[in-house]
């Protein structure tokens, strides 16, 4: 079961990182429209949190385990700031990552799809029997 969840969170770094080096115009634009319209919406960061607390146990013995690792803190560090932190600084941080250069945004979508490929890889997809 946690390894469905752990494909679940590739799948969404790959979409997310492809979308970013496509279109990251649409996609900024995109989010900003739902912060507009949900502000709330930030504090599903939260889930973030669980999703990188899984990445952290549910990676256990797999390749690449400090990467998992240090993803995974990532993951929960953003997600308790995202959900609990303070909405002055929350805000202040949002503001900044939705003003960056486009190529930002581009070079984090890369980064995106090579840990989405790196925990494929890790999980064992692909690969024959």
């Amino acid at each position: 079961m946690v390894v469905i969840f752990l494909f679940f969170i590739a799948g969404l770094w790959m979409a997310d990182g492809v979308a970013l080096l496509i279109a990251p115009e649409r996609m900024i634009a995109t989010l900003r429209q739902s912060l507009i319209v949900a502000p709330g919406f930030i504090k599903w960061g939260g889930v973030a949190a669980l999703l990188g607390l899984l990445l952290l146990f549910g990676t256990r013995g797999v390749p690449y385990q400090p990467l998992w690792i240090i993803v995974g803190l990532s993951m929960v560090a953003k997600g308790i700031f995202l959900y609990a932190g303070s909405d002055r600084w929350r805000l202040r941080i949002v503001k900044w990552c939705l003003e960056r250069e486009l190529v930002d945004y581009r070079i984090w979508g890369l980064g995106l799809c090579a840990i989405s490929v790196l925990l494929l890889d890790a999980l064992g997809w692909g690969k024959g029997p």
